[in-house]
């Protein structure tokens, strides 16, 4: 195990944290990211590619000077948590429960973000953010 370099170390992790583990659900956007399906249906997730895409959306954060500048955001219920937890250890905003539509588009509001970076966890929950950060050519990683 010595000999193992950082990736193959990270990728280990993955695996062992059950981050390989996808659903019996897998759409033609996702089929890129399967390494295979099991006999009981559940697809396999490829974690090389899992691990690069880590790799790229660090790497974005990174760039961003004052973490105010990212928000964090999450719809569902079980991702709530996780964007409170990695919005407190990076210094961002998070903003979790429902997208009230506007935040990122109408100055007029009170709730108006400006943000230079959106992070969301389920794209297809937060499809209103994603619309908007569009539209303000803000960057977003899903």
């Amino acid at each position: 195990m010595a000999n193992l370099t950082q990736k193959e170390m990270d990728i280990q992790m993955l695996l062992a944290a059950g981050c390989h583990l996808g659903t019996k659900n897998c759409n033609h956007q996702m089929e890129r990211y399967v390494h295979t399906r099991r006999q009981d249906g559940i697809y396999v997730i490829n974690l090389e590619k899992t691990w690069e895409k880590l790799q790229m959306a660090a790497r974005i954060i990174v760039a961003i000077e004052n973490p105010q500048d990212v928000v964090v955001l999450s719809a569902r219920p079980y991702g709530q948590r996780a964007v409170f937890k990695f919005a407190q250890y990076i210094g961002a905003k998070s903003l979790a429960g429902r997208h009230t539509p506007g935040t990122f588009t109408n100055q007029i509001q009170k709730q108006f973000e400006e943000p230079r970076l959106l992070i969301l966890t389920d794209p297809r929950t937060d499809h209103q953010p994603i619309k908007e950060s569009a539209y303000m050519n803000i960057p977003t990683i899903a």
